[in-house]
């Protein structure tokens, strides 16, 4: 078993939906969460003050997944998350961790059943 974590634009979320829905991931948990990376935040203007903003808004998501689910998994947090064919700075990362138990609350199932 894996947690799949990945920082992705809020504009891609529902791309990113969409994909994880095409290879049958249908649980996954959403966090609105900021960042500073190397998109390095942005200036605005506000009341007349200009000032600089360094956390960008971005959205995390949290997925426990099988083994034989983690590349699918990956690949289309990839597709639906990359803004055009190349993609561009700030359009997120994943991280891949291993996930040593889950519990379902209700029946108390425990391992991949849980999930």
């Amino acid at each position: 078993m894996k947690l799949i974590i990945a920082i992705i634009q809020p504009s891609r979320l529902e791309a990113v939906k969409a994909a994880l829905t095409e290879v049958e991931v249908f649980r996954l948990t959403v966090m609105d969460v900021q960042g500073f990376g190397r998109q390095k935040g942005h200036t605005e203007v506000y009341r007349g003050h200009e000032f600089t903003v360094n956390l960008l808004r971005k959205v995390q998501l949290q997925i426990a997944v099988n083994d034989d689910f983690v590349e699918p998994t990956v690949n289309a947090i990839i597709k639906g998350g990359r803004s055009g064919e190349t993609g561009n700075i700030g359009d997120g990362k994943i991280f891949v961790l291993p996930l040593e138990d889950c519990i379902r609350i209700r029946t108390g199932e425990r391992g991949k059943e849980a999930i």
